[in-house]
């Protein structure tokens, strides 16, 4: 059974199966996690969620983000998870159609810190879940994804039971029991984007993940057929004929998808379908002295797989102006910039960037085709007062891919302008130095414990 086949494979993964490639791509995916998360700490989804844990949460020796004391691993999955995706700021992935990181980070350190791991382990287990989630994506996208669930809360489910099943050396037949009760607690429809409901999503893959391998290890038992069977994960989520179970194996580890199309890391705290658009806007300001005076109209063509939860022409809140590309190039016009203070509901409702969406058009691309997994592209015109029309296409965003690179240094600059939010500036500049390292740390729950010692702000009470 595919589930069975996915579970020996996942379970033996080992050092000697990761390149030094797939190793330093987890690292640096592992880092900027961290990073998204300590920005995400404070922010109004993750307290929510924090809050109600905090009636029912146990001690133990897991972090939450924010606070200073110890807690136990699955309430500290589901706050961290949940604060790992607040700012959509964490990076993505074209084969899983979402955010593969996100809900395997947090509860692969929680219960790192639990169970006295160190880097290296927690790297391996990291592939193998990224491996995993990204394996059943083939299968399923992306109909899955248009039919409207959301993977990185469906499928990261998996990816997260994969990833604490490795660090647990959980063997193949507890393994696949973690996997299918995985299957049975996955969930996340699109209909929430926009809302503090989608991080909270990936804070409910991440804790659900855990708990399936925690479930697995005292002796749970799942049906080995819950991908394929007549009323498996496959039948119910995307129905007869919408997927191919065969991609799952015949792909697997060849290459590990971490390293082919790889991580993709975002550049700008949004939606990942507006970014290509964004880019192309920043390279016509620059090129041309665009400014948000001297613009009459701008019209964006991109995917209409990326358009259908991107077209907001009047956004009203933070949550939503993430998801609306027309707001984001009036920012990107404006201000030259994207930036994490963008998404506010005060500066989504900026009288001047109001203004400006009136002057912004987002259609579908003539040229657009479903079948194609092409679809991160975007093409932008914009006419100027005095008649000049312009014109940029890209490809793909910066960061999407190993042909699409972030700048040298830009990862590392993001995680010290996410962390500052939280931690002092020594902290941020040594932690930035141990996650480079991180292969070579001993104990996870050391990192935690100089987390907690130098944050900035006092815990939220």
């Amino acid at each position: 059974m595919l589930l069975e086949d996915i579970a020996r494979k996942s379970s033996v993964l080992s050092t000697r199966e990761c390149s030094p490639q797939a190793i330093d791509t987890a690292r640096m995916a592992i880092m900027d996690t961290i990073g998204v998360s300590l920005a995400g700490a404070r922010e109004d989804c993750t307290l929510a969620v924090y809050r109600v844990c905090r009636r029912t949460m146990g001690s133990g020796s897991s972090l939450i983000f924010g606070q200073t004391g110890g807690v136990d691993v699955l309430s500290a999955a589901l706050v961290n998870g949940t604060a790992s995706h607040a700012l959509d700021f964490d990076d993505c992935s074209n084969t899983l159609g979402g955010h593969p990181s996100a809900p395997i980070v947090p509860a692969l350190w929680a219960l790192a810190e639990e169970r006295d791991c160190n880097g290296e382990d927690v790297l391996v287990a990291y592939i193998s879940g990224v491996e995993v989630e990204t394996k059943i994506g083939r299968a399923v996208n992306f109909h899955h994804y248009e039919k409207g669930w959301h993977p990185t809360a469906t499928l990261g489910t998996f990816g997260s039971a994969a990833a604490c099943s490795r660090l647990l050396n959980l063997d193949a037949k507890k393994t696949a029991a973690a996997l299918g009760l995985a299957a049975s607690m996955a969930a996340g429809i699109k209909a929430n984007f926009g809302t503090m409901t989608k991080p909270f999503h990936v804070g409910q893959a991440s804790r659900n993940g855990l708990l399936a391998a925690l479930l697995a290890e005292e002796g749970m038992t799942a049906n080995p057929d819950a991908l394929e069977g007549d009323q498996g994960f496959f039948e119910v989520f995307n129905g007869t004929g919408n997927y191919n179970p065969d991609v799952v194996m015949k792909t697997w580890a060849d290459p590990l998808d971490i390293i082919e199309p790889g991580i993709a890391f975002k550049r700008h705290p949004c939606c990942a379908s507006t970014h290509p658009a964004i880019d192309a806007l920043l390279v016509l300001r620059e090129k041309h002295g665009l400014t948000a005076g001297s613009v009459k109209h701008i019209r964006s063509w991109t995917h209409p797989r990326r358009l259908n939860h991107t077209n907001r022409p009047d956004p009203k809140t933070g949550l939503d102006g993430k998801f609306s590309v027309q707001y984001v190039l009036a920012r990107a016009l404006r201000d030259g910039v994207v930036s994490l203070e963008h998404f506010s509901d005060a500066a989504v409702q900026d009288a001047e960037i109001h203004a400006l969406l009136k002057k912004i058009t987002a259609e579908p691309h003539p040229e657009a085709n479903w079948a194609s997994t092409d679809h991160f592209y975007a093409d932008v015109t914009v006419v100027t007062n005095d008649g000049r029309e312009y014109q940029h296409y890209v490809d793909r965003p910066v960061g999407r891919d190993r042909s699409h690179p972030m700048p040298e240094g830009a990862l590392e600059a993001k995680f010290e302008d996410c962390a500052a939010r939280l931690l002092s500036p020594d902290l941020v500049e040594e932690l930035v130095r141990v996650l480079q390292q991180l292969s070579s740390i001993d104990l996870i729950r050391e990192i935690s414990a100089s987390i907690r010692t130098g944050m900035t702000n006092s815990e939220i009470n």
